[in-house]
């Protein structure tokens, strides 16, 4: 199957030129993924191809499973033999009262940090511009941008979530919607909205703010 016939197990949709499809397994089955499906394929319970070795029954061999039974057996084992070598209850007791001590001494994790939110809406888009560039996004926006051209890019601050900006990356056959976080620690970048028709957005989302270079980077239009 060429490129430009693959479709995306996920979403269904075929994909651009440019665009490249990852392969998951399914159990048994290989699955191709688009770069905005991966969070699902993932929470699917999908696994990347390559990056873990096989773990069903059927292609573990006897050995491999043998194997992973003597090393338990042997952990176990050492676990016994280290509280028999104990001279006595009271030794025992001491020890776990140590234990006991030393667990209740360890400092607690300091809580999640939340970001200070920009309280000026131009400081909120230049923050969102930055989050964004160095997310995985700009991937994606280049892809499409060799097959398409240069999109327009509009962005813009939530008017119901304070610390929310929304970035719209539009071209005329396809459209990607993004949300970016600013109060969270590491200004999280997802995706929120797609779609293959500009006429499903409103006339004021495609006023344009922003441009993207030929890597995807985004930059407020001068």
């Amino acid at each position: 199957m060429s490129q430009t016939d693959t479709a995306c197990d996920v979403c269904g949709r075929t994909l651009l030129r440019g665009e490249r499809a990852e392969i998951y397994l399914d159990g048994g089955a290989r699955r191709s993924v688009c770069e905005l499906c991966k969070p699902r394929a993932v929470a699917e319970g999908w696994v990347l191809e390559g990056t873990v070795p096989p773990s069903d029954g059927r292609s573990a061999s006897p050995e491999r499973r043998r194997g992973l039974l003597t090393r338990l057996r042997a952990r176990r084992e050492a676990a016994v033999d280290a509280i028999s070598g104990l001279t006595g209850t009271e030794e025992l007791d001491g020890r776990l009262r140590r234990e006991r001590s030393a667990a209740e001494h360890v400092p607690m994790r300091e809580p999640r940090h939340v970001r200070a939110v920009p309280t000026n809406a131009e400081h909120k888009v230049a923050s969102a511009i930055e989050a964004f560039n160095v997310s995985e996004h700009p991937r994606t926006v280049a892809g499409v941008a060799r097959s398409l051209g240069l999109p327009i890019v509009a962005i813009r601050p939530s008017e119901s979530r304070s610390s929310i900006v929304a970035v719209l990356v539009a071209w005329e056959l396809c459209w990607y919607r993004y949300e970016v976080d600013l109060a969270d620690e590491l200004q999280s970048v997802r995706v929120c909205g797609q779609g293959t028709e500009l006429e499903e957005l409103a006339p004021e989302e495609l006023q344009a703010n922003a441009v993207a270079d030929e890597y995807g980077s985004l930059a407020l239009a001068t």
